[in-house]
């Protein structure tokens, strides 16, 4: 240990506002809304409440593959959600997802519509819903959705444990970042050993599943998150890499990482999604 301080809990923790390193100001034990704000609605049937964070990425991507595919009912309105200044916290996106995490979606083609919250839920729900990028066979459907659950059972390790302790916490131990690095170094072996036999995550079948788990793992191992490649010898994961380098090459996967990113090249900064057309004239970079 590089750290000889030990901490021993009271018997009744009690909450310090401040606590909690580059995020402390819009941590708290509590849910609910703080203030009261309404939530923008465009001229779509789907409402999208996001941040270009991994997990909003997915759903950007999703939407940008359907609509790649023809189908126009996906079209879609994007609207940012800062979450730095706590727009999550409004009575509007409460009413969406009361657990005031993005994305949140809207469906206003059904009546009444419908909220969906949780990227795994919205992947899930737009596939079915529009019957695309999940499969039709049976065990090719179970092993999509079982790599589906994965993402979302493992990401929590890495972003929550292991990007908190290696790249935000206001402090550097070495207990939590050796215990989170082991474990995001096994997750990626794991994903290394299956792409070494499957092109995607279910088989030779791009799907949703994919879309879960590239923004996070493919993100990581080109550097675009945490600055951990070099730290996780991610150059090693030859699966991984030929597998995100496939996917990042697809010009939906590209358009969605754009869409409600506020940080990096203006270029790549889409803040709003409104029209198709917002790719070629409102960037950032064209304001």
């Amino acid at each position: 240990m590089s750290d000889n301080t030990t901490y021993t809990p009271p018997r009744v923790w009690k909450w310090e506002a401040g606590n909690g390193g580059e995020f402390a100001n819009i941590n708290r034990p509590i849910a609910g809304a703080t203030h009261e704000k309404v939530l923008p609605v465009g001229k779509h049937p789907l409402q999208l409440y996001s941040l270009a964070t991994p997990n909003g990425v997915k759903v950007t991507v999703m939407l940008e593959e359907l609509l790649e595919q023809g189908i126009k009912q996906a079209e879609y309105d994007a609207h940012l959600i800062r979450i730095g200044e706590g727009d999550q916290f409004g009575s509007g996106f409460v009413e969406v997802n009361p657990n005031s995490k993005i994305p949140a979606l809207m469906d206003h083609s059904t009546t009444p519509p419908q909220r969906v919250f949780e990227s795994g839920a919205i992947l899930l729900y737009l596939a079915e819903k529009f019957g695309a990028f999940l499969p039709n066979d049976p065990a090719k459907r179970t092993e999509c959705l079982s790599w589906l659950f994965w993402q979302m059972g493992s990401a929590p390790m890495l972003g929550g444990g292991f990007g908190h302790f290696y790249a935000y916490a206001p402090e550097k131990y070495q207990y939590p970042i050796d215990r989170y690095t082991m474990e995001v170094k096994r997750q990626l072996d794991v994903l290394d050993r299956h792409l070494a036999d499957n092109r995607f995550m279910a088989g030779d079948e791009y799907t949703i599943a994919d879309m879960a788990i590239h923004p996070w793992y493919g993100a990581l191992v080109k550097n675009r998150v945490y600055e951990a490649a070099e730290f996780l010898e991610a150059h090693t994961y030859q699966n991984v890499l030929r597998w995100t380098e496939e996917i990042d090459a697809r010009p939906a996967a590209q358009r969605g990482r754009m869409v409600n990113r506020t940080w990096g090249e203006p270029s790549e900064q889409l803040h709003e999604r409104h029209n198709a057309s917002d790719f070629d004239h409102k960037t950032e970079d064209k304001r």
